[in-house]
């Protein structure tokens, strides 16, 4: 296992990372255009690169022509004519210096971009039957290109590391994403045409982070935050602070108590904690033995004037998840692991790191006690100040390190209403921090659509997730200046079935998603209530998801009768002492699997606990409840709760999906 980085390594390491951004600015070509490249068809062809200022260059592919000369910072764009679907052909860029680039074997046809959290990252080698699949791999007019990790301040024009363009073999099949391979191949059986697959997709993100600045000002209530991204591009101990000030004011206002943990002068119940720290659930406290949430904690550091005077850097290992940090009540920094716990247990990142080190402003420490307080945020499984004891410490100008090994205190705080504000810059919670680092150097480059799944980060704010999704799509149908279809991949269930109706932040983030969808003409859903899994958040039947994407891209973007998904409700209506659910989009007749009778459906009042279960009886495209127990309902709800038992479907065979929608008269 790496250790902490030290300061030369993070010195190379910085300095390899702006010599490689350096040598891809400076490619006559792209990153994007490569061997074995897929370029969008029947769309003009946009190609650039970087030159010398002033330099003229020359693009050519299949008889066509372009030029353009290089502006002042040496940048280039050409466009060439549409092409039909075909291949492989040779793209040619010559420059007047004689740099010239030749990408072979590139093809013409549909390019589609995946995205989301985890359950689009989720590889081919960790889905349902991995071994047959990947033996059995091999489509040539399939090519995969996977984009880098990385979140950024502002918008990138290159890619974090190379990327490539490569066919689809058993070799290059098992690292990508399995939802979007099983989708092309599904999709290629109708739509012969070759296909190239972008993968951009971040375990434990949110949905904030993909959408860019300036919709997200549009969108309303992000100024203030957004202006602390923007200034800690320049400034970041000042963004700190802000930012700072910006938690503080939320634990005023959150806080049923009076104490400011950061504070010399806090109260409370303070308690040592074991030497090593470590996850919070070991320590033997049984207010801690299964518990996610926040735990404060505090230590102090004694300095000389002389080593007071220096400047340094602090250490404090590895946090899981989430840390805000003060030293002498000074607001010194805010990271977060790199994706959520359930999620980076599940689905391991390349070159993420959670260890936290923050160098301290000039005046932060004074000789004599200084104070550092934590507050460590855990939302899944194991929390806390995590990795050995030797990994905290306080390491100075002149080259001392004074470890932090004298007592650690914790304390935790008493219930607190709704989840912290997560700093900007974080990047699965962060603002705009993910399109700029990974779809802001796409945007140039023609797709055809994009298939999105992602939410589960969302569902503890699920009733703020419709108006972003939609702020989202149209966002990126602005940054690729084309009516973008989507295909959104619905919540899969998770977690323990329901015995009796609850309130669900994951059905509420459903239902969301079904009113967004249902509002877009471009867009179509894609339901996977039914084959997600109890005990993990990433279900393996990635093929069914693919399947019903490319069932969902045949009705949306190529225009077919077929129905996008299965049986979609139309509504509720009172009839006598029933209430008829009328359903449209459904193949053959509704059926119920295992039973006379559907499940899983509900009649509510106004009240929020007002719901209840009944009976249902099908009725070709309908279903008829008995709402003699409900007799004042105003709502049908059906397949609702974290993880429900839906039985609902038609003769596709495809499933009726989780809504709640109003009984009219």
């Amino acid at each position: 296992m790496m250790g902490p980085l030290t300061p030369r390594f993070m010195s190379a390491l910085v300095c390899g990372v702006l010599s490689l951004n350096s040598a891809l600015a400076a490619s006559l070509l792209s990153p994007l255009f490569t061997d074995h490249a897929v370029l969008q068809r029947d769309q003009p062809i946009a190609v650039w690169g970087h030159a010398k200022a002033g330099e003229r260059v020359v693009v050519s592919i299949a008889g066509s022509r372009a030029e353009s000369a290089a502006d002042r910072e040496g940048r280039w764009s050409v466009s060439l004519p549409a092409m039909s679907a075909g291949g492989p052909y040779t793209l040619n860029a010559t420059a007047d210096s004689g740099d010239t680039r030749r990408i072979n074997d590139v093809l013409i046809g549909d390019v589609w971009l995946c995205s989301g959290q985890s359950n689009m990252a989720l590889p081919v080698n960790r889905a349902l039957d991995a071994r047959s699949e990947i033996a059995n791999a091999k489509n040539g007019s399939i090519r995969l290109l996977s984009v880098p990790l990385a979140s950024s301040a502002r918008p990138q024009t290159e890619f974090a590391s190379p990327v490539g363009w490569q066919p689809v073999t058993s070799s290059t099949i098992p690292e990508f994403s399995a939802a979007c391979w099983y989708f092309a191949r599904e999709l290629q059986k109708t739509v012969d045409v070759p296909m190239g697959l972008i993968a951009a997709a971040w375990g434990g993100s949110k949905i904030e982070p993909w959408i860019s600045t300036a919709s997200l000002r549009a969108h309303g209530g992000y100024d203030e935050v957004l202006d602390i991204l923007a200034a800690s591009v320049n400034d970041p101990w000042r963004a700190s602070a802000r930012w700072g000030s910006v938690w503080e004011n939320w634990w005023r206002k959150q806080s049923r108590t009076a104490s400011e943990p950061w504070s010399a002068r806090a109260g409370g119940d303070w308690r040592k904690a074991p030497a090593e720290l470590g996850p919070w659930e070991e320590w033997g406290d049984e207010r801690l033995a299964s518990y996610n949430g926040m735990v404060w904690y505090r230590t102090t550091v004694s300095l000389t004037p002389a080593q007071a005077a220096q400047s340094s850097v602090l250490s404090l290992g590895q946090v899981d998840e989430v840390d805000q940090t003060w030293v002498n009540e000074r607001p010194i920094g805010a990271k977060a692991s790199p994706t959520l716990s359930r999620e980076k247990r599940a689905v391991p990142m390349i070159g993420t790191q959670s260890d936290r080190t923050y160098r301290l402003p000039p005046g932060t420490l004074v000789p004599g006690e200084n104070l550092i307080v934590v507050n460590v945020l855990d939302t899944y499984a194991t929390g806390g100040l995590r990795g050995p004891a030797s990994s905290r410490w306080l390491k100075l100008a002149d080259g001392t390190t004074i470890p932090l090994d004298r007592d650690w205190l914790y304390q935790v705080p008493p219930a607190i209403d709704g989840a912290p504000p997560r700093a900007p810059w974080e990047n699965v919670a962060g603002l705009s921090v993910i399109f700029n680092g990974m779809i802001a150097p796409l945007t140039q480059f023609s797709i055809r659509g994009v298939a999105w799944y992602q939410g589960e980060a969302n569902t503890e704010a699920a009733a703020a997730y419709g108006p972003l999704l939609e702020r989202f799509m149209a966002d990126w149908r602005t940054q690729f200046r084309a009516p973008l279809p989507f295909l959104i991949v619905q919540l899969a269930n998770y977690g323990a079935p329901p015995t009796q109706p609850t309130q669900s932040g994951w059905a509420d983030l459903r239902e969301q998603q079904r009113r967004v969808v249902a509002r877009d003409t471009n867009a179509g859903l894609v339901i996977a209530v039914d084959i997600g899994e109890r005990t993990d958040i990433h279900p393996a039947n990635k093929q069914e998801v693919g399947r019903r994407l490319a069932r969902a891209a045949r009705h949306v973007a190529f225009g077919e009768s077929v129905p996008p998904s299965g049986p979609r409700v139309l509504d509720a209506r009172r009839q006598g002492g029933r209430i008829v659910v009328s359903f449209a989009d459904v193949t053959g007749k509704l059926v119920a699997y295992s039973a006379l009778r559907p499940v899983g459906f509900e009649l509510c009042g106004t009240e929020k606990a007002s719901c209840r279960f009944v009976d249902a009886v099908l009725a070709g495209e309908r279903v008829a409840l008995d709402s003699s127990t409900v007799p004042d309902a105003t709502r049908v709800r059906y397949c609702w709760a974290d993880s429900p038992v839906c039985t609902l479907f038609d003769e596709a065979p495809l499933p009726a999906g989780p809504f709640e929608i109003e009984v009219q008269p």
